[in-house]
C-alpha cells in the first residue's frame, strides 16, 4: 500500500485523522480552569514567567539561505522509504504542535485567570512558531497544510483540566528527550543529518521542556492530582505515551536507520530521560528496564501492523481481523498496566535543567 505523501489534500487528510496513534485536538473545561490557583509555588511561576517574557528564541525560528540549499542537495540522496516516513513525521509533528497552539490559544481567550491566561499567551506563541517552522519544510514538498482548515475541520477530544496537565506535561517531557536524543546523535554523526531541520533541534527542544516545567508547576501547585486515585490516571497517562511514541516509531524504521539509531534503543533512552525528569512531579514510574515491558511493547507493535494489513485487506475478513486485533492490544495494553510501578518521594525543589 503506497503511504507517500503527493499532494497538500494528503497531507492535510493525514493531519486531520484521527486515530490511536495521531496526534489529537483538544478541549477542556475552561470555568475549571480559572479556578486553579498557583500561589503555593508563586515565586517559582513568576521567575518562569520571566523566561518566557526573556524570549530566548525570538530569532531561532527563521530559515537561512543555506537551508534551503541543504534541503535541494540532500533530498535526492533519499530512498523512497524515508521520504515517505520523513514527510509523514513532518505532518506528525506539525499536527502536534499546531494542536498545542490552538488549545493554548483558547484557553488564553476564554480564560479569566491571570495566571493561566498569561502563561497560555507565551505557550501559544512557541507552539505558533514551531508549527510555522514545520510547515515551511512541508512546502518545500509541496504539502503546505492549510492550519486554518486544519483547526476548523479536525474533530476535537474532551479532556478535563486534570487529564490536560498529565497528558501535556508528558507529551513536552518526552518531546524534549526524543529532540535532544536526535540532536545529540546527529551533532556525533553530521554525515548522518540527511535534512537541515535537525540543526535547530537544540533550542527547540528547550521549548518544550519550558512548556513541561510549566504544568510541573501547575500539578505540584495541586498536590491532591498527585495522589489517591489519581495515580491510577498518571500511570494511564505514561504508558499511554510511552507505548504509542514506540509504535508510531517501530512504524518508521527508515527514519531511524538514517539517523544511525536503532528505533529500540532510541526509544527505551528516551523513555529513560523522560522517567528521570518525571520524577520531579510523579511519585510514581514505569519501570522500563523490565524484560515484560519491553515484551509486551513489542507485541503491540506487532499486532499494530496486523491491523494494518487488516485494514489494508479490507471487506468483512479485514474488519473482523482489525476487532480481534484491536481485542488482543487492549488486553496487552492492560497487562503493561498491571506491572508493578516504582515509587519515590517528590523533590524539594520542583524546577529541573534541560541537562541531556
Amino acid at each position: 500500500m503506497d503511504t507517500a505523501l503527493h499532494s497538500p489534500e494528503q497531507a492535510i487528510e493525514r493531519a486531520r485523522a484521527s486515530t490511536m496513534l495521531s496526534p489529537r485536538f483538544y478541549t477542556t473545561d475552561f470555568a475549571a480552569l480559572d479556578q486553579l490557583d498557583v500561589s503555593p509555588l508563586r515565586a517559582e511561576w513568576d521567575a518562569m514567567l520571566a523566561e518566557y517574557e526573556g524570549d530566548n528564541n525570538h530569532d531561532h525560528f527563521q530559515r537561512t539561505p543555506q537551508f534551503a540549499e541543504e534541503v535541494a542537495a540532500l533530498t535526492p540522496t533519499w530512498s523512497p522509504e524515508l521520504r515517505a516516513e520523513f514527510l509523514d513525521f513532518l505532518v506528525s509533528s506539525l499536527t502536534s504542535e499546531f494542536s498545542g497552539c490552538v488549545l493554548y490559544n483558547e484557553i488564553f481567550k476564554r480564560s479569566h485567570n491571570p495566571d493561566i491566561k498569561a502563561l497560555m499567551r507565551y505557550m501559544a506563541r512557541d507552539e505558533s512558531r514551531h508549527a510555522g517552522f514545520i510547515n515551511q519544510s512541508l512546502k518545500d514538498y509541496g504539502l503546505g497544510v492549510d492550519l486554518g482548515a486544519l483547526k476548523r475541520t479536525k474533530r476535537y477530544t474532551f479532556f478535563k483540566p486534570k487529564y490536560i496537565f498529565y497528558a501535556t506535561y508528558l507529551s513536552e517531557k518526552i518531546g524534549y528527550a526524543r529532540y535532544i536524543t536526535i540532536y545529540r546523535q546527529l551533532e556525533r554523526h553530521p554525515e548522518l543529518r540527511f535534512h537541515p531541520i535537525f540543526r535547530w533541534f537544540e533550542r527547540w527542544c528547550n521549548d518544550e521542556f519550558r512548556h513541561g516545567e510549566s504544568f510541573a508547576l501547575l500539578l505540584r501547585a495541586h498536590p491532591h492530582l498527585l495522589r489517591g486515585g489519581n495515580l491510577l490516571w498518571v500511570r494511564f497517562f505514561l504508558l499511554a505515551v510511552y507505548a504509542t511514541m514506540y509504535v508510531r516509531d517501530h512504524a518508521r524504521p527508515a527514519l531511524k536507520q538514517a539517523m544511525g539509531l536503532d528505533p529500540t534503543e532510541y526509544d527505551l533512552t528516551v523513555f529513560r530521560i523522560t522517567t528521570e525528569i518525571s520524577k520531579q512531579v510523579f511519585p510514581i514510574s514505569l519501570d522500563v528496564e523490565r524484560p515484560a515491558f519491553l515484551r509486551g511493547l513489542n507485541r503491540l507493535v506487532a499486532l499494530q501492523a496486523r491491523m494494518d494489513e487488516a485494514k489494508a485487506r479490507g471487506g468483512l475478513r479485514g474488519k473482523l481481523q482489525q476487532a480481534a486485533c484491536a481485542v488482543q492490544a487492549t488486553v496487552t495494553f492492560a497487562r503493561l498496566y498491571l506491572q508493578p510501578v516504582q515509587r519515590h518521594a517528590l523533590p524539594a525543589q520542583v524546577r529541573v535543567a534541560p541537562a541531556w
